[in-house]
């Protein structure tokens, strides 16, 4: 099923309403670290799991894979993206992450990010293991996802988390821990190759500066003072973010088939 229009209600969309850019837990450093280490090159058959807005692809395109393509289940942002990706080897599909249509054994290197923390646990099964299919042996699977620390994290503090979260944001984020993000690739079959953390501080004013840069971060912070209700459901984002900044970090874990 089609998810045809953008949901604005969701805490990611209101953000990108605002101005920003950058939705990543980890934000930019930690994308740019976890596509340096997916060592893309001319060679590779390329594919993003909801690549939203198509700030990532940007910086995948930079490396000039042999194709790219995105599978975006929204089709409001597959259209969008598909108007600014430009050359014969770009292509966006509006397909489930769980269901790309694509070959099996068919590319050499897979992206997701922000979007398994999304999904119940038996749904990022099916999408990592979409991954495992489409991909070659030796292939690489990167993603960059909201986490919990440390491991063994009581489990009432969890569920917490994930329900103050999940109110917040208005989706039903379910992030996980190390181990888990771990136990999860491998029961699909990956091999873990290189895990990089970072802070979860995306609502954090440093982060956003580095990320977005002073004069759009100056737009973002105008948008956001001249929208009520967005600077409220905003607030409490960050309120949320702050509470649990112990206990949430942003994971960059690099697989391979």
């Amino acid at each position: 099923m089609k998810n045809k229009t953008i949901n604005t209600e969701q805490g990611h969309w209101i953000l990108a309403k605002m101005g920003k850019k950058i939705l990543r837990p980890g934000g930019r450093e930690l994308t740019l670290k976890l596509i340096e280490n997916l060592k893309i090159t001319a060679k590779d058959a390329v594919v993003e799991f909801a690549p939203g807005m198509g700030y990532t692809a940007s910086f995948l395109l930079k490396n000039q894979p042999k194709s790219y393509t995105g599978i975006e289940l929204n089709e409001e942002a597959a259209e969008r993206l598909s108007r600014k990706m430009k050359g014969s080897n770009c292509n966006v599909l509006n397909r489930s992450a769980a269901d790309t249509s694509l070959n099996e054994s068919s590319v050499e290197k897979v992206i997701g990010e922000a979007m398994l923390t999304m999904q119940v646990d038996y749904r990022k099964s099916e999408i990592i293991g979409e991954a495992f299919r489409i991909l070659k042996k030796g292939g690489l699977y990167g993603i960059h996802e909201l986490g919990l620390v440390p491991d063994g994290l009581d489990p009432a503090v969890k569920d917490g988390i994930q329900l103050e979260l999940a109110k917040a944001i208005k989706v039903n984020a379910r992030p996980l821990s190390q181990a888990e993000w771990c136990q999860l690739l491998e029961s699909e079959g990956f091999k873990i190759k290189e895990i990089h953390i970072a802070p979860m501080h995306l609502l954090e004013p440093k982060r956003i500066i580095n990320d977005e840069g002073i004069f759009r971060t100056m737009k973002i912070m105008f948008n956001i003072l001249t929208h009520p209700e967005a600077k409220d459901r905003i607030r409490n984002m960050r309120h949320i973010f702050q509470k649990y900044e112990k206990q949430m970090a942003a994971f960059a874990i690099i697989a391979e088939k």
